[in-house]
């Protein structure tokens, strides 16, 4: 159904090839189940995308590089890897490799993928040449996409600073919203009194999220792009915090892209919290 529809790139959450591990960050699959999964992407000969986990608990640098060569050999041309991130104080936050290994666990996937022909274009995406997420690059690029199916989201240009809307989360309400038509319009989905998941977005809010999705990709941040949306004023101050970034060896700057340096994706929390902004300053 999917192939007939025109899908043709598929995301597998693999997290670890490990089950120990899969069972204590409570996935409900095996890695058996993964493998299959895959075998039978392959039998279709499709694009598929890995998503790997580290920082579980328990988890050593060798669990992490076989996951890594195992995805490999599985066929991956796309590689997604995320750090386990809980709140602070939550169970496995005391079980998990301290900061120091989940750094060396960074630099051990950064490292292993350059070598086998993958480059990071961006945060916590790999790609071979070609093969780079279409789809994410949306995000990233400030440019619409349409989320389908239970929960997911969406993004419009309508209006100064963007659209947001979402499709319902209980499966019951949304079945009652497809059923009498208020989600069959992406231009205009706010039309009816059931469609009431969206947010406009403010000058600030528009600003923060341009600064950090540009800011995740290896291309950068060009400020350059604000110029018809933001008075000089505001420009002057994103400069500002982008050259005392990379005065600190956070940010580099090229061809009039800021971007994050090796040093600075380490800490690239700290650096958006710097590009984050409320009404009332800008």
């Amino acid at each position: 159904m999917y192939l007939d529809a025109g899908i043709n790139r598929f995301s597998v959450g693999a997290q670890t090839f490990k089950d120990s591990l899969l069972k204590s960050v409570n996935r409900e699959h095996n890695a058996s189940d993964t493998l299959n999964t895959l075998a039978l992407l392959r039998h279709y000969d499709l694009n598929f995308t890995f998503d790997i986990l580290f920082g579980l608990p328990g988890q050593s640098l060798e669990d992490l590089e076989k996951d890594l060569e195992i995805a490999m050999q599985q066929g991956a041309r796309h590689i997604s890897p995320y750090c386990l991130t809980v709140p602070e104080g939550h169970p496995l936050s005391k079980v998990r490799p301290p900061e120091e290994v989940q750094l060396d666990m960074f630099e051990l996937i950064h490292n292993k993928l350059l070598e086998n022909g993958f480059y990071q274009y961006e945060i916590s995406n790999y790609a071979q040449p070609g093969f780079e997420s279409r789809h994410n690059q949306l995000y990233w690029q400030d440019e619409e996409y349409w989320g389908l199916g239970l929960s997911s989201h969406s993004y419009s240009k309508e209006g100064p600073f963007g659209l947001r809307f979402w499709n319902a989360s209980n499966i019951n309400e949304y079945v009652k919203q497809i059923q009498l038509g208020s989600m069959q319009s992406f231009t205009s989905p706010i039309q009816t009194p059931q469609s009431l998941q969206f947010e406009r977005l403010e000058a600030h809010q528009f600003l923060t999220d341009f600064c950090h999705t540009s800011l995740r990709m290896q291309s950068g941040l060009e400020i350059a792009k604000l110029e018809f949306r933001y008075p000089t004023s505001v420009l002057k101050k994103l400069e500002t915090i982008a050259q005392d970034l990379s005065k600190r060896g956070l940010l580099q700057l090229h061809q009039g892209r800021y971007s994050l340096t090796r040093q600075g994706q380490f800490v690239s929390n700290q650096i958006f919290e710097k590009f984050t902004f409320l009404a009332d300053e800008i």
